[in-house]
């Protein structure tokens, strides 16, 4: 099984994407994830010409687009108890897949919903912030097949989809074959194992974010340096089908910003390690 290492650019920040895909490649990636804001280089008003561009500087880099990512649902929730929230949050999704498109991304990331109070909003109830999120991934999925780009949703600290099963079953309820998931190792680490997560999703899973965790104490680590089982991880995507990036997503801290070479350099020692310690195939050509 060939997989590419990636960076999202949230490890770059204030770095435009024509040096954060010259910092990612020297590095050693394989793609690079962008991410999609209210305003800027990647941003709601970006032309369909304006995304062209772009993957044409990350593909002479020498790295592909990774996926689109977005913060922005954490704001404009799709299960917010405002219908307008919602529709706005249908409206983003719908730019974010055709910037996906000219993009050469293949595929979005999506948080389908919180369970609390999201942005400092009302408390949403779990049954219905389900019903919402699939009434919002089944409005969408008809625009992901147009685009042909995948609508992937993922596992966040939202209080919802708490098990692997709800989460395979609110995909195939949509029964869109553009709908899917973008599986968060890391994340998973505090309420369960992402190697069952991964074997109860299966095909699902359209793309993956790296991140480790220790659980005790918890916390977040060095990619590598957590509880994440590394080769049950790497063993249940082949058993999955996955063929496509690993991408780590992390940020880095005021000391680190200091020196983004270095610390992409870093990342990139730590995701090569754990593809590795996956059992992953080196594409041709990756350094």
């Amino acid at each position: 099984m060939t997989w590419l290492a990636g960076l999202n650019h949230w490890a770059l920040p204030g770095t435009p994407v024509r040096d954060a895909a010259t910092l990612a490649h020297q590095a050693g990636f394989d793609a690079l994830e962008l991410n999609l804001d209210e305003a800027g280089e990647v941003g709601l008003a970006t032309t369909a010409a304006d995304a062209r561009a772009l993957r044409a500087t990350v593909e002479g880099a020498g790295l592909r687009v990774g996926g689109l990512s977005t913060a922005l649902y954490w704001r404009v929730s799709p299960t917010a108890e405002d219908a307008a929230t919602r529709a706005r949050a249908r409206t983003i999704a719908t730019r974010q897949l055709e910037l996906a498109a000219e993009l050469g991304a293949g595929a979005i990331l999506v948080v389908p919903g919180v369970v609390g109070r999201a942005a400092g909003g009302p408390l949403a109830r779990y049954d219905v912030a389900y019903e919402r999120a699939a009434e919002f991934l089944a409005a969408l999925a008809p625009a992901a097949e147009r685009a042909a780009v995948d609508l992937a949703i993922e596992n966040v600290w939202n209080k919802f989809l708490l098990s692997p099963l709800e989460m395979r079953r609110l995909v195939d309820e949509v029964g869109s074959p553009r709908i899917g998931v973008y599986f968060d190792v890391g994340n998973i680490l505090n309420i369960g194992y992402p190697e069952q997560w991964l074997a109860v999703l299966g095909h699902r899973v359209r793309r993956v974010h790296l991140k480790d965790f220790r659980r005790e104490p918890p916390g977040f680590v060095n990619i590598g340096g957590g509880d994440v089982d590394w080769p049950a991880v790497g063993a249940a995507l082949r058993d999955g089908g996955y063929d496509g990036t690993l991408t780590a997503e992390l940020t880095p801290t005021p000391a680190e910003r200091a020196d983004l070479a270095l610390y992409a350099a870093r990342i990139a020692r730590d995701v090569r390690a754990v593809m590795a310690r996956m059992g992953a195939t080196t594409p041709t050509g990756a350094r």
